[in-house]
């Protein structure tokens, strides 16, 4: 069972631990609530989780985030553990497979883009680590609602400009905001969820 919390915004329940969530991440027993916990809005400069943050955002696009996201260990072993060598390696063969693999969204040109991201991470400079470090948000006040969220903001255009003068491809300004808040450069988590900039690390370490 989960329950609003007490004068915060529905956007937040407690879950079956007493944890306060962001709304969309259920109970936190689940693989969402897990990745609500553990991955999103965490900053990471590790290269594998950097480019499974594009490639998700690559294949959400024109899509819904709960469809890609239930994907999520069938593009892990499709695209060999977002390994960035390994997937710059793929060939047209490769991609041919992929196209014929029903447990993925089999669209080619997302399949061919996230090949062809995964050379760009190794060839550009700066670096994507780099870029998104640029591009990093501090703030101590947490978003008060999912409705305080957009979709895009004028970093993620700038971003975004940046990273299709490297050949990255499918990188869009909603497509690159949803990659900074699931890699930490932006913390998206709403006010009164423990993992919101601005809950106590008092409450948050109980």
């Amino acid at each position: 069972m989960t329950t609003s919390v007490e004068g915060m915004s529905s956007d937040v329940i407690i879950g079956q631990d007493g944890k306060p969530r962001c709304v969309w991440a259920g109970a936190g027993d689940t693989a969402l609530g897990r990745y609500h916990d553990e991955v999103w809005g965490t900053r990471t400069h590790d290269e594998s989780a950097m480019f499974e943050a594009l490639t998700l955002g690559v294949f959400e696009v024109g899509l819904s985030w709960s469809i890609v996201f239930g994907k999520r260990d069938a593009f892990k072993k499709a695209f060999r553990g977002f390994d960035v060598a390994k997937v710059a390696a793929m060939t047209e063969r490769d991609v041919d497979r992929l196209v014929q693999d029903a447990s993925i969204i089999r669209n080619r040109a997302k399949i061919q883009a996230t090949v062809d991201n995964a050379r760009a991470m190794q060839s550009a400079a700066p670096s994507l680590a780099a870029l998104a470090k640029s591009y990093e948000v501090n703030r101590k006040r947490a978003p008060r609602s999912l409705a305080d969220l957009p979709t895009s903001t004028p970093q993620a255009e700038a971003f975004a400009k940046q990273l299709k003068s490297q050949g990255y491809r499918f990188v869009g300004p909603t497509s690159v905001y949803a990659f900074m808040q699931n890699v930490g450069v932006v913390n998206d988590h709403v006010h009164g969820c423990f993992r919101a900039t601005d809950y106590p690390a008092t409450a948050r370490s109980r």
